[in-house]
């Protein structure tokens, strides 16, 4: 992962050079306090997260004018407004002191749902685009490889997944669809949302249940439950009518998109991440001046690190905000039942992915699928999926 090249000396260009006003000991002290007063402060801001207080790369003077048109994820998300959004439109032209400026849109404000975007940029129509890997799913079963249903109890372990499996993406992508994969991060932990009482697993027997990828439906079914297939903004009426039972949905993701108000309980067992993808067109990539794509990858490295991060908090913030309690920071405080994990499920959960999902997620990815997710992802898992 690449970081800021911060030096011991404050200047984010890394210019070392003497300066030859400042040779006495006195211009050497107050060069000190200077350097260290810089770092204090670039260090303070990075980690209130307030970016736009970070100097702007020195280098970044040199980088040629640049518009850029961008597709987001869910624009109704905490995602798409405070990372997606400000990266592109006040983080990317500050740092590029101007030079590199975008426009973004998240897909459903453009009328799309979400499994369009990689086709629209395989064809050129979308230049920078993210979507939720899930989504595309049907296209290619390789997209439900980092978040099969019970993969990764924990976000270290999704982090690790999706590490290992990046460069898989990339290829493919790159050879099928000519795209290159610059960034994938998750949503908070896909849990449960419930009309109605549910505490344990064996509670989805008989239920209906909106999930959002087919590993999901698989893994309800094999609790006796019934997978269906509904759009995200499709939820709330759906959970409101009776349509459907349960939802599968980002713990704060859904209290962002208000299911606290049409569900009483949330069972706080991570069934995955909904990880997305960004990535860019080559031939648009291809086009950029090779500073600017530089200067792009390194950033988009950081905005990695900083959702991922993010995701853990926001998992938890999840599970107050609906619980109601008064650690709610990032969301609305609900009314919910928020149902605690017991270990016989978290075993539960670990079987179920070992003997029904992955063999039959192996048994639909074509071509050295399973090879791949087995030299990769199995051995971070230390599973081995077999057709």
């Amino acid at each position: 992962m690449m970081k800021r090249s911060w030096n011991r000396g404050g200047d984010p260009a890394g210019n070392q050079g003497r300066n030859p006003l400042g040779s006495t000991d006195a211009g050497r002290r107050g060069r000190r306090r200077s350097r260290r007063g810089a770092v204090a402060a670039a260090t303070l801001a990075i980690a209130a997260g307030n970016w736009l207080a970070v100097p702007a790369d020195v280098a970044a003077q040199d980088l040629p004018k640049t518009q850029l048109k961008v597709v987001g994820a869910w624009g109704n998300l905490l995602q798409f407004k405070e990372f997606e959004k400000p990266f592109w439109t006040e983080e990317i032209p500050k740092k590029s002191n101007g030079a590199v400026t975008a426009e973004i849109t998240p897909f459903n404000e453009m009328g799309l749902k979400g499994a369009e975007i990689f086709r629209l940029m395989r064809t050129g129509v979308i230049d920078f685009g993210s979507t939720v890997l899930g989504y595309v799913a049907a296209d290619d079963a390789r997209n439900e490889a980092v978040d099969l249903a019970g993969l990764s109890p924990d976000i270290a372990t999704a982090r690790k997944v999706s590490d290992a499996y990046k460069p898989v993406y990339d290829k493919f992508y790159g050879e099928r669809f000519g795209i290159k994969v610059l960034g994938i991060w998750p949503y908070s932990a896909q849990v449960l949302f419930c009309n109605g009482e549910v505490k344990q697993l064996s509670d989805l027997k008989g239920k209906k249940v909106r999930t959002g990828n087919r590993t999901l439906a698989e893994f309800v079914e094999a609790f006796g439950g019934t997978g269906v297939t509904l759009a995200f903004n499709e939820v709330v009426p759906a959970l409101q009518n009776k349509v459907v039972d349960c939802a599968v949905t980002g713990s704060l993701s859904g209290n962002s998109a208000k299911w606290h108000e049409v569900s009483t309980h949330l069972y706080a067992l991570p069934l995955g991440w909904s990880h997305v993808m960004h990535a860019v067109n080559l031939k648009r990539w291809n086009s950029l001046d090779p500073q600017v794509r530089s200067f792009l990858e390194k950033e988009i490295a950081g905005l990695e690190e900083r959702i991922w991060k993010a995701a853990a908090a926001e998992t938890e913030q999840g599970y107050v905000c609906n619980a109601g309690k008064d650690g709610c920071t990032m969301g609305t405080k609900a009314k919910m039942t928020v149902a605690p994990v017991s270990d016989a499920d978290r075993k539960l959960l670990a079987e179920k992915l070992n003997e029904v999902v992955l063999p039959k997620w192996a048994a639909r990815c074509a071509g050295d699928c399973v090879e791949a997710w087995n030299a990769t992802v199995g051995q971070v898992v230390g599973l081995s999926a077999k057709k």
